[in-house]
Parts: C-alpha cells; sequence; structure tokens
C-alpha cells in the first residue's frame, strides 16, 4: 500500500501530538499508523520522537508530524515546546486501566492551556482488544467526550482497529479549520497554516530527540 510513504510531495505539514499516561499504547497508535507495525514488547519512549505520514484530503496531500512523548511526571519540563505549534491532539487512555482515564481530565486541561483555543482533539480509549479486562465502559469516554466537546473514538493498535480512522478524522478537522480560518481572513488556499517544525533542546534527564519512521523506510 503506498499510503506509508511519507517523503512525496505535500501541500500542507500540520503537527499533531499524542498525550496521556505513560504505558496507554500511544507509540504503538503512533508506529501502526505511520509504518503498520505493532510491538508487543515496546518499551516506554524515552524523551520524543516523532513519526510523519501523508494523507489524502480534498485532493491535497497532508503531511501530520505525529510527535510522541512519554507520559511519566520526570518529563513535564519538554511540556511547552512538545505542545507548540499543535494544530491537533490525541488524548489516549487505556481502557484496561481507569486511572488512565482518570488523569484525562488533567492531561486535557494541559493540553489547553499550552495550545489554541481551537485545537482539534480526539479523546482515544486505547486496547479495546482486550475486551475480558475493559475496566472504562465506551459510554463513559463518549459522555466525557460529549462534556468537554472534542471527538471520541476507541481503538486498538494491536488489531489495527479505527487505528487510520481517528488519525485521519482528526487530520481532516484540522485541514477544514485551517481552510476556513484562511477563507475568514480573506486568504487564498497557498497561505493556508503550515504548521511549525520545533527543535527542542532538552536537558539531561531527557534523551535528544530521535526521528521515528520519517527517515527510514
Amino acid at each position: 500500500m503506498g499510503h506509508y510513504r511519507a517523503d512525496e510531495e505535500y501541500d500542507y505539514l500540520f503537527k499533531l501530538v499524542l498525550i496521556g499516561d505513560s504505558g496507554v499504547g500511544k507509540s504503538n497508535l503512533l508506529t501502526r499508523f505511520t509504518k503498520n507495525e505493532f510491538t508487543l514488547d515496546s518499551k516506554p519512549t524515552i524523551g520524543v520522537e516523532f513519526a510523519t505520514r501523508n494523507i489524502h484530503v480534498d485532493n491535497k496531500v497532508v503531511k501530520a508530524q505525529i510527535w510522541d512523548t512519554a507520559g511519566q511526571e520526570r518529563y513535564r519540563a519538554i511540556t511547552s515546546a512538545y505542545y507548540r505549534g499543535a494544530l491537533g491532539a490525541l488524548l489516549v487512555y487505556d481502557v484496561t486501566r481507569n486511572f488512565t482515564y482518570e488523569s484525562i481530565e488533567r492531561w486535557l486541561k494541559e493540553l489547553r492551556e499550552h495550545t489554541d483555543d481551537n485545537i482539534v482533539i480526539m479523546l482515544v480509549g486505547n486496547k479495546s482488544d482486550l475486551r475480558h479486562l475493559r475496566a472504562v465502559r465506551t459510554e463513559d469516554g463518549k459522555a466525557f467526550a460529549e462534556n468537554e466537546n472534542i471527538y471520541f473514538m476507541e481503538t486498538s493498535a494491536l488489531e489495527s482497529h479505527n487505528v487510520e480512522n481517528a488519525f485521519a478524522e482528526v487530520l481532516t478537522h484540522m485541514y477544514h479549520l485551517a481552510k476556513r480560518k484562511a477563507l475568514e481572513v480573506g486568504d487564498n488556499s497557498e497561505a493556508l497554516p503550515k504548521g511549525q517544525t520545533i527543535n527542542v533542546r532538552l536537558n539531561d534527564d531527557v534523551s535528544a530527540m530521535k526521528k521515528a519512521g520519517c527517515c527510514s523506510s
């Protein structure tokens, strides 16, 4: 499938961030979407990494630059740089661990403090394949998302269920939001926001940034 190429020409570049507690499956969502891979024994992300993938919206090529960071509290020093320039976010919890769902409110508050009011946010209940271990009801996730006026979807990175749909829906909303903004200021399509590429200088407690998947086949 040619869908996983990240090196073709693109019309728009949007930054999207993955947030949520450590261990909820953010990195596997990232690799499933960008490389169609899943690692059962994936280790916690140290510091920051990002990967890219292009999708097509309205016959335009939209390049997603997707950032992933560890959820542990000791990496919070990278917060402002991590969020800067993001136009979309997947807020991820593990449907088998209730405490990761309870953390969502704090993550959402932090996200909104560091991003534009119009950022596109989707709440994602991951690991939906572990049906016998479910601790968070689908209805609870939906209700929270509706109350916060954000999108909602349950996914399984293992089974590749709804991963494509979740990213594609957020990126499509990001594109249309940017298009509306351009029309509101009387601009043309060539002047649509392209997002930002941020170089993060991390301290000694955090590893140097890694580019994951964007430069390898």
